[in-house]
């Protein structure tokens, strides 16, 4: 199947621009551009500092600055609920060329980050080692992507999942 891009997004111009990473809990897109009010009242009250903007003003998390802690802080203070209570997004995580290790430098500061266990490391010739993300153990939280000293981690949604998981299903904040 190939990628259907909505009627807006071909309208403004943005057919091939990559997903934007949104808060967790944040609406899918369109719905999303249409709630947030672009106040930045999500970004001022991260105590993670992770929220930035785009180019359009709408906020967008940066993993290499800190890792989400999922507290849903940015959910309390949204007022036109633009960002719902989350305890997970279908981000995930994985390394590109650039990993140290895959380059024959020991590191697995990634692996010691990760409180899911989600990444370990498979063992190459030469020196090497790949590391290895579980998709179902890894919460897109960043942790990784922050304390990676290459830079290596990137975060992508899987096939026929949103990157915009929707409300946790006791809609309560947790507590940082």
């Amino acid at each position: 199947m190939q990628h259907q891009p909505k009627r807006r997004a071909f309208l403004k111009g943005r057919i091939n621009r990559p997903l934007a990473m949104r808060p967790p809990g944040a609406l899918e897109e369109e719905a999303f551009e249409d709630a947030c009010t672009k106040c930045g009242d999500c970004a001022t009250s991260c105590p993670q500092n992770i929220i930035s903007f785009d180019s359009d003003g709408l906020p967008t998390v940066d993993l290499t600055v800190a890792e989400c802690t999922f507290c849903n802080v940015c959910a309390e203070v949204c007022e036109p609920k633009a960002i719902d209570y989350a305890d997970s997004w279908d981000w995930r995580a994985r390394a590109d060329d650039s990993c140290l290790s895959a380059n024959g430098v020991t590191c697995r500061t990634c692996e010691d980050q990760c409180d899911q266990q989600a990444i370990g490391f498979k063992l190459q010739t030469g020196g090497r080692s790949e590391a290895q993300f579980n998709t179902d153990a890894c919460t897109g939280c960043g942790a990784c992507a922050a304390a990676c000293p290459s830079g290596s981690i990137k975060f992508y949604t899987p096939k026929n999942a949103s990157p915009h998981s929707g409300p946790n299903p006791e809609g309560k904040a947790k507590t940082c």
